[in-house]
């Protein structure tokens, strides 16, 4: 099926290199000490030369590169990612002459409303666009049918922020994904971030996304593992809260209750850990100060939840890369639409764990990337 990925794509060479001017040449971030993605002076490869620029732009300059851009709910994260986006297709502007032309939409509704997703999709396919970015929590027998009808049109499908990681290889074909794994990279480090803040032994309660989540399913994963290297931890609630805050903030706030001497509470994504957070304070509940007090975890990297941090009112969050997937996405595109490459199956992106410790330094690469004028 079109939609489940895992595995590297083929290898290129270095005559297909040298021939193709391959999107390791265009690049996206690079990085730089301490694992940070370099701002807009550095969003090149070391490849990035004057004279290989040349070369490039004589390939591809007067090309333009048709984008639909659908995630599955309008949100701060996947603003930070289309804006990442953005900062790309401008830079290759500058440096190469390609064109974009940027639509996007989004459901009106939950993070399960897919039918209105899906008839964005096929408007996009009628179309004819060139290339469209999808994050759906749709399944996969429909949205195959809806990929099956933009291959026969030419058209490049690129996932985004999908849990690839679950899927077998027997299904990849032909898509391109971004993302980062769900399971090692989100639910396994916020389980070892909880557990060595409580040296292994507490009680947690978990606020999950919406039942039959694959990010949920994949999270749990993670989590699972951390519970079983960490027999001293003992989940004691687990609730949906649906993926956005008042939500989150509703479940907790019944399990807090329920449940008033629990050591941590892991929000599977940043909302419904903020909700978690501001359901402590209603309480009048202690936040974790390094000794005592409940630790909260999400995932996504917002500026809202570093806001959070910095006032001790969130422990952690894990950035998944909204700027990593902006960036890639764009590049991907450009290799494949204006190069006319097979790009890798799976793209993952780098993720980092946000504490107080570091937060300035990760808000201020959202902060560059949020400074990109749409398309």
């Amino acid at each position: 099926m079109f939609n489940k990925l895992t595995g590297a794509g083929p290898a290129i060479s270095r005559r297909a290199l040298l021939s193709s001017a391959p999107a390791a040449a265009v690049g996206s971030a690079t990085l730089v000490a301490g694992g940070m993605a370099a701002g807009p002076a550095l969003a090149q490869s070391v490849f990035a030369t004057d004279a290989y620029d040349a070369i490039i732009r004589a390939k591809v300059e007067g090309t333009t590169i048709r984008v639909g851009f659908t995630p599955p709910i309008l949100s701060e994260f996947f603003d930070i990612m289309e804006h990442a986006a953005f900062q790309q297709a401008r830079n290759y502007m500058d440096r190469f002459g390609v064109s974009w032309e940027w639509q996007r939409a989004s459901p009106s509704g939950d993070f399960n409303s897919v039918e209105g997703q899906y008839n964005i999709i096929q408007n996009w396919i009628t179309a004819g666009l060139d290339v469209i970015m999808i994050c759906t929590a749709g399944n996969s027998t429909d949205t195959e049918q809806l990929y099956l009808a933009a291959r026969e049109k030419g058209i490049t499908i690129i996932q985004f922020n999908m849990p690839i990681e679950l899927w077998p290889i027997s299904e990849v074909l032909d898509t391109c994904s971004v993302g980062y794994d769900n399971i090692m990279q989100s639910g396994y480090v916020a389980g070892k971030f909880i557990a060595e803040k409580l040296g292994g032994q507490g009680k947690v309660l978990q606020i999950w996304g919406p039942s039959g989540s694959i990010w949920s399913e994949a999270r749990q994963r993670g989590f699972d593992m951390v519970l079983a290297e960490y027999p001293g931890l003992q989940v004691v609630g687990i609730a949906d809260g649906g993926y956005v805050r008042d939500k989150g903030f509703q479940a907790a706030q019944n399990l807090l209750t329920a449940n008033p001497d629990v050591n941590a509470i892991y929000g599977e994504n940043e909302e419904m850990a903020l909700g978690a957070s501001q359901a402590i304070d209603s309480l009048g509940m202690q936040h974790w100060n390094g000794e005592s007090g409940i630790v909260t975890i999400g995932a996504d990297g917002l500026q809202s939840g570093f806001q959070a941090i910095r006032e001790g009112r969130l422990s952690a969050t894990i950035s998944v890369g909204g700027v990593g997937q902006g960036l890639k996405l764009v590049e991907m595109a450009f290799a494949i639409r204006a190069l006319g490459m097979t790009a890798p199956k799976v793209n993952n992106v780098p993720v980092q764990l946000v504490t107080a410790d570091n937060v300035d330094g990760v808000e201020a690469l959202q902060a560059w990337a949020l400074t990109a004028e749409a398309l």
